[in-house]
């Protein structure tokens, strides 16, 4: 089965860019009976007494604990990084770091977010791995959530997802600024699945440049498409997924204050119960979590019949076992 991710050097895991569509139908193919075992208490020791390492330069909920869980589900094990105590706070290089941890284990995975400098860190310790490295969110990508994601549309809508409206949509909120990556993420598979994709945003508040080129070159590709608009009740029109969520108008300025500033002048950037009226009656919400109630959502949204986020939330330990096992296991 893992065939397709065996090959003379490791395959990493930084953008589902690096996959073709075969490869991303067997890991969800992977998920959903890795989901009916969980359910049934059937083991799978698929990664028996092996190691994977964890660094988080970020925040986590829902993928420190899908990765860790994940692993010990799979017959290994976890250790977790606090970068804070590691050498690397001292200058050691992230190619140095790895090349140390692959003969010590048999994956690593990595959360950095800060904008500019994440994604470089994670290519820096592929290009020297000898293991697995793996992408828990970076200032470009967050791969890992969005295969949760399309896992959980599958589960909603069927299999083929080809022709689902989907909006994506910036949302007001104030507690930090949270990075492109998911949006970022989401356009590039979404069209390759051939989904008509609606991306709606404040002006100033554009995601990288090169990430929406390759949205739409994967949309003519694949047969998805991409609609940009400003107006946040475009995203909603018709659709059968929505998913407002802040990101930072990285941009807009290097100046934190400056993006907050901006970011101010759009609070009626909100799901409430108008915009939903807009989607299909059977459309689901969406969001990769933790949201700003109250600013990027109402709670009657978050909390109502639409809402599937805590299936979107279970499915990230789902899909994260089975891009360890493609990767770390098998052939």
């Amino acid at each position: 089965m893992s065939a397709f991710f065996k090959t003379e050097k490791s395959r990493h895991f930084i953008t589902t860019q690096d996959f073709t569509n075969e490869e991303i139908e067997m890991m969800l193919d992977l998920a959903r009976d890795l989901k009916i075992k969980m359910a049934s208490n059937i083991p799978t020791p698929y990664l028996l007494y092996k190691t994977l390492f964890l660094i988080f330069f970020d925040q986590s909920t829902r993928t420190r604990n899908s990765m860790e869980a994940g692993i010990a589900q799979l017959g290994g094990h976890a250790n977790f990084l606090n970068p804070s105590t590691m050498q690397l706070s001292h200058g050691e290089t992230p190619e140095d770091t790895a090349r140390v941890l692959a003969r010590m284990g048999h994956g690593i995975a990595v959360r950095a977010c800060e904008f500019g400098k994440g994604n470089k860190y994670l290519r820096g310790m592929a290009s020297v791995s000898q293991v697995p490295v793996m992408n828990l969110q970076d200032d470009v990508y967050h791969p890992f959530q969005v295969l949760a994601d399309a896992m959980t549309m599958q589960e909603r809508f069927g299999k083929n997802l080809k022709g689902l409206k989907v909006g994506i949509s910036w949302a007001y909120a104030e507690s930090h600024l949270k990075p492109l990556s998911v949006p970022q993420s989401q356009i590039l598979l979404f069209t390759r699945l051939g989904m008509d994709v609606t991306l709606a945003y404040p002006e100033k508040f554009d995601l990288m440049p090169d990430i929406v080129k390759q949205a739409q070159e994967n949309a003519e590709k694949y047969g998805g498409k991409l609609n940009i608009s400003h107006k946040m009740e475009d995203a909603f029109v018709d659709a059968h997924v929505v998913i407002p969520k802040n990101w930072g108008g990285f941009f807009v300025s290097d100046d934190p204050e400056e993006i907050k500033a901006e970011t101010a002048k759009h609070k009626d950037w909100i799901c409430d119960e108008e915009k939903m009226k807009l989607t299909r009656h059977d459309s689901i919400y969406m969001h990769a979590l933790p949201a700003d109630r109250g600013k990027e959502v109402v709670d009657s949204v978050i909390d109502g019949p639409h809402s599937v986020i805590f299936d979107e939330a279970e499915n990230r330990i789902h899909t994260a076992k089975a891009v360890m096992t493609l990767l770390m296991g098998g052939r």
